[in-house]
């Protein structure tokens, strides 16, 4: 799709600028403007770094791992005016992120946003990456113990018997390290993955959707999908619990911003790392809807999956629709396990990107005398696939320890995993805070731009987003027992507070904004070689 066909599909104020310069040497040129030094190749084309946003959301994994989040609270009435409802304004989010993100095509993303519409504010542009790395990391893991608990699911096919937390976690260990090889391989092994991605879940949701279709013999009627209420929270508000169920569209959308990470792998970044935060939210929200809307015709039983010995609840669905044909049941519990597990790579993907980000204006540590030594250093360094390979691998030992928590506690596990959910939506607040309350801090627009609209798309994403972080930390049950308690404010709480102590230890001392890494002569040379070709 050319960027004149995009023009002509969005309002006048709102354009996507064409330019006739070679597209690497524009993104180069963009971020050597911006103070940094290119050193990552641009091996990443749109259909890849949509895939990444794409992946990193992972419609199908989303909508099947929370799927019981929103069935017990609301039932299919909140599903889906939930999904409609929530899609409409994370995709006011995923605009207003776009814009920053044409702005600066960088790595960090939401961080360096931060950073450099808040120069004078180093402190929050600190906590803001951390708290984000950090949620990465977490996402990374949640997503790699969904994968373990898919494979569970289809053990747990064939035998008796459902597996213990200690053989779930292993398995979730094993899926950490494998997240870890195929990130070590580089940009070229994600983008490539991320496309596959986008055919695997066009086609796996065609499949699924079909299947049970065709199978389920017994199917539900239109008022049923889009108007029954279930409540198993033990709240007596229809309305509260109705807005708990959202929950499970909002975890399911959050992603779209990935793919800023890998814009200095991107070529003509400035244009397509926008596009594709956009591009990764309109098609998550169909496939979605069309997803959706075939669970909701061919639920058998909500107490059922209630009740159900698998490990991921979603299972319990397929044996029921699918009159407990193992081979088909085991099919759809693949088809979404195998997209689980590449949404999860594509989060130590950001991770280990926003760690370089952070390394590089010393928000990890001081470097050496050549600026390369040390913690900056090491997060620094790039493998012959040109991969920020510590960064990988410190996302893939935190996911191994967080996943022992498992063993101990669900509970306690869930309360991390659900942190990391509020700390994404808590990193989107920053930038578009800044966007509503300082409007001429983003100086320079980028190609993509809202023209009027900008102020009052950000202020809608400004206000669902303060109300998805309050939501997202309310109890889901009463009464209220220690078992049912939502610790995602603890979790949470305790996260902000650890990242808070880090800036008045160490990071106050060396971190005072995005600094870059080059100096007025090296931009001066991009410039003059720019103006030679022009010649």
């Amino acid at each position: 799709m050319s960027l004149a066909s995009i023009n002509e599909k969005v309002p006048s104020d709102i354009r996507v600028l064409e330019s006739n310069e070679p597209a690497t040497d524009t993104s180069d040129k963009r971020l050597a403007d911006l103070g940094y030094k290119s050193e990552f190749k641009r091996d990443m084309s749109l259909f890849g770094v949509v895939g990444v946003s794409f992946c990193a959301i992972g419609i199908l994994t989303g909508m099947s791992s929370a799927f019981q989040t929103g069935l017990f609270s609301g039932g299919p009435l909140g599903l889906f005016w939930g999904w409609n409802i929530c899609s409409f304004f994370m995709l006011l989010i995923a605009l207003s992120l776009a814009e920053i993100c044409s702005a600066y095509p960088t790595m960090g993303g939401l961080y360096f946003w931060v950073c450099k519409m808040k120069p004078d504010a180093p402190f929050l542009g600190f906590c803001t990456g951390w708290i984000y790395s950090i949620a990465m990391i977490f996402t990374g893991t949640s997503g790699n113990l969904s994968a373990a608990l898919y494979l569970a699911s289809l053990i747990e096919l064939y035998r008796t018997e459902p597996l213990t937390r200690v053989e779930i976690a292993a398995i979730a260990w094993g899926v950490n390290i494998l997240s870890g090889v195929i990130n070590t391989f580089g940009t070229k092994a994600i983008g490539r993955m991320s496309a596959f991605n986008l055919w695997w879940t066009l086609g796996g949701t065609l499949v699924l959707v079909v299947t049970l279709l065709v199978v389920t013999p017994v199917k539900n009627d239109a008022k049923f999908v889009f108007t029954d209420y279930e409540n198993f929270t033990g709240w007596g508000s229809r309305g509260f619990v109705v807005l708990l169920g959202f929950l499970q569209a909002i975890y399911t959308l959050e992603g779209c911003e990935t793919a800023a990470q890998v814009a200095e792998e991107t070529s003509r970044a400035e244009v397509l790392a926008p596009l594709a935060i956009i591009f990764s939210i309109v098609g998550s929200y169909l496939i979605g809807l069309a997803y959706l809307i075939t669970l909701l015709f061919t639920i058998q039983s909500t107490a059922s999956i209630q009740a159900t010995t698998f490990a991921i609840p979603i299972a319990q669905l397929f044996a029921d629709a699918l009159q407990e044909r193992r081979r088909l049941v085991a099919m759809c519990i693949f088809v979404i396990g195998i997209a689980q597990f590449m949404a999860a790579v594509t989060a130590f993907t950001a991770s280990s990107r926003l760690l370089y980000a952070l390394a590089r204006d010393n928000a990890a540590g001081m470097g050496g005398e050549s600026g390369r030594g040390g913690v900056k250093g090491q997060f620094m360094k790039l493998n012959r696939y040109q991969a920020p390979y510590v960064g990988v691998w410190v996302s893939v030992v935190v996911g191994c320890v967080v996943s022992c928590a498992y063993i101990g506690s669900a509970i306690a596990f869930n309360a991390i995993l659900s942190s990391a959910a509020i700390s994404v939506m808590l990193s989107y607040l920053q930038p578009i805070i800044i966007r509503v309350f300082w409007p001429s801090s983003l100086s320079e627009l980028g190609p993509f731009r809202l023209g009027k609209w900008s102020w009052p798309i950000n202020f809608a994403a400004f206000l669902f987003t303060i109300f998805t972080c309050t939501l997202f930390v309310l109890p889901t049950s009463f009464p209220v027992t220690p078992q049912n308690m939502n610790y995602a404010v603890v979790a949470v709480g305790g996260l902000v507070a650890l990242v808070i102590i880090g800036w008045y230890s160490w990071g106050s001392g060396v971190f005072k904004g995005a600094i870059g890494t080059v100096d007025l002569v090296e931009v001066v040379e991009v410039e003059a070689r720019e103006k030679e070709k022009d010649e």
